[in-house]
């Protein structure tokens, strides 16, 4: 997973990254926004828009993030996976 949407997106969900990501792999669940592993193509875009530092490479998650790497991966496998962010 190129990108990983980590917990400083709770309850913020301020959603700049989904307006530049050119695959619309960014969903959004009831607390937070997901990137979807499968269809990000690690172009980078969003990082720099998240207003909360929330999104980073897959390699650079912080220590204490490091669930959200599992997180971002197995929320598309659930029974019910985020959608597609409303605008």
């Amino acid at each position: 997973m190129p990108y990983v949407i980590t917990e400083a997106c709770k309850g913020t969900k301020d959603k700049s990254c989904v307006d530049v990501c050119p695959v619309d792999c960014i969903y959004e669940g009831p607390d937070m926004l997901y990137i979807h592993p499968d269809e990000c193509i690690d172009c980078g875009a969003c990082e720099p828009e998240c207003p909360v530092t929330a999104i980073f490479p897959e390699e650079d998650v912080p220590t204490p993030q490091q669930s959200y790497i599992q997180i971002n991966r197995e929320i598309f496998k659930s029974p019910t996976p985020p959608g597609r962010p409303t605008r």
